[in-house]
């Protein structure tokens, strides 16, 4: 199990650098370029495969335990060391990973973006890939920060490079954002490393914080927590957002807002909230304000956004609702308790699936309109999607229901828990101000729902002006290649105790200090 959580990590790595030499003779084929895109298909297919291996081997009786561990001695004068593990925490996220980069390979190998070389494209996707599955599996705290920072190269270059309008100014916002960031960030993590004699976050997650002054904790979780914010993306920062979507080739913001954003969320939870809980403890109601500030203003964002007359961008406004949906894993985190903390961890994994899929939609309805703009495609359009692609429309119906918490479907369950914790939040948090920002993210649910309904009306139903012209419908790569998403959306609904039977044993562990 270690060598396969290694090979996990390292293989797409690999595979990046076997992207950028010649093929062999025999694995050219007629045409070079489909003969890159094809090993991007087969090395993240075996990455998933392999990631698929590790969660059939994982000890489900105990998953709040690290399993597959590996702990080598990296650079001994700082203590610093080769540590990686799973436990239900960060096996669902590892599985996300594998799953949506496998198909944003599998979608690119039928429909790749217009830009520069496909060798470069399938190993900054490669290299991605890598970074993101380090991150979610390292157990060391300078580890997890150059697993945090890989990921921004190649999706700088992805937005830059095979990008849409003003794609060049998007990555540079993207990259100075994170930049900046991650250069606080850093300094956190060498204070707690420094003061507490290691960087092993399991030592660190078991001591809970007893050998780290209540100052030094506070210190800690503001410059770390700016760091995670600014990837997680928490108002007020997260103008580079939307920039980065609008640009960003299909492909990218699938990876973007499915598995870049957990990033930010996962170290709230992997590090701050049982390394330093004193200094959570502190900034929770901080921490939950800002949330539902987030969640109310994503949502009203979005309504300004689908107003008729307004030119919004689809893009532009899924990229605002992730604005909102990623407040209620930030106030699911605030709460400091099981089920709020709970409620996160399912909540992001419901917006990889869901937002994943939306941002797959939305590529196509901008492939076959030539634009993404609301007004272009409800107005002069006849009777819009379900006139001219009743599939593609029926599927961007469901998928914007989903996001909107529809019960029964994956989007409901992490924002009710994450309401749930607000409702009786941890012990010393101020249950009236708790109790308020819940009742905040409660109207921020109606307003979710009523944009996401504006958006299904105005894109899938339009005006029947005329006899529609129908477009090409579902294509055969791109059911295979959101099938996956929508049968996980359902399945995540009807059978919620599948994800949250992992994480609860792993969270109540968390919290409790290390103690089972």
């Amino acid at each position: 199990m270690q060598f396969l959580l290694a090979f996990i990590v390292v293989a797409p790595l690999l595979g990046a650098v076997a992207a950028l030499l010649p093929a062999p003779p025999g694995l050219k084929g007629s045409s070079p370029e489909q003969a890159v895109l094809r090993h991007g298909v087969t090395v993240t297919g075996a990455v998933l495969v392999a990631t698929i291996v590790l969660a059939a081997g994982f000890d489900h009786d105990h998953p709040s335990k690290m399993q597959a561990t590996t702990d080598i001695s990296w650079i001994p004068a700082l203590d610093v060391r080769i540590h990686l593990g799973i436990d239900g925490i960060s096996l669902p996220l590892l599985v996300l990973t594998a799953l949506l980069t496998f198909l944003c390979a599998l979608y690119s190998y039928f429909k790749l973006p217009a830009g520069p070389s496909p060798k470069a494209f399938v190993a900054l996707v490669l290299v991605l890939e890598s970074g993101t599955l380090a991150t979610f599996a390292v157990l060391d705290l300078l580890l997890f920060f150059l697993a945090f920072e890989m990921v921004l190269i190649p999706m700088y270059f992805l937005i830059a490079r095979w990008g849409g309008a003003q794609k060049q100014a998007a990555a540079w916002k993207f990259i100075l954002y994170t930049l900046l960031g991650s250069v606080v960030m850093l300094l956190g993590l060498l204070l707690i490393g420094l003061k507490s004699g290691t960087f092993d976050m399991v030592a660190l997650a078991t001591d809970n914080g007893r050998g780290l002054t209540s100052s030094v904790q506070v210190i800690a979780v503001l410059a770390i927590g700016v760091g995670l914010a600014v990837k997680t993306p928490m108002w007020p920062l997260h103008s580079w957002l939307p920039d980065a979507h609008t640009a960003a080739p299909t492909v990218g913001s699938v990876l973007l807002a499915g598995v870049l954003l957990k990033m930010g969320t996962y170290g709230f939870v992997r590090i701050l909230l049982p390394i330093t809980p004193d200094g959570m403890h502190t900034f929770a109601p901080y921490l939950a304000a800002f949330a539902v500030v987030g969640i109310v203003y994503g949502s009203l964002a979005c309504l300004a956004l689908a107003r008729p007359g307004s030119k919004g961008d689809l893009k532009r406004l899924i990229a605002y609702s992730s604005v909102g949906h990623m407040g209620f894993v930030l106030l699911g985190i605030a709460s400091m308790t099981p089920t709020g903390v709970n409620g996160a961890l399912f909540a992001n994994i419901a917006h990889g699936l869901i937002t994943g899929l939306l941002f797959f939609l939305v590529g196509a309805v901008k492939d076959r309109y030539g634009t993404a703009d609301l007004d272009t495609l409800s107005g002069a359009t006849g009777a819009a999607l379900y006139g001219r692609a009743p599939r593609l429309g029926g599927l961007l119906a469901f998928a914007a229901v989903a996001s909107l918490g529809l019960p029964g479907l994956a989007g409901f369950w992490g924002e009710m828990l994450a309401l749930f914790g607000s409702f009786d939040p941890a012990d010393g948090l101020s249950r009236p101000a708790f109790l308020t920002f819940m009742s905040i993210a409660a109207f921020g649910t109606l307003l979710t729902a009523a944009y996401m309904l504006i958006v299904v009306r105005r894109v899938c139903m339009g005006e029947k002006r005329e006899e529609p012209q129908r477009f090409a419908d579902v294509q055969t790569y791109e059911f295979a290649a959101w099938t996956p998403l929508v049968a996980l959306t359902v399945l995540a609904g009807l059978w919620p105790a599948v994800l949250l039977g992992l994480t609860d044993p792993a969270v109540q562990k968390l919290l409790a200090g290390g103690k089972s």
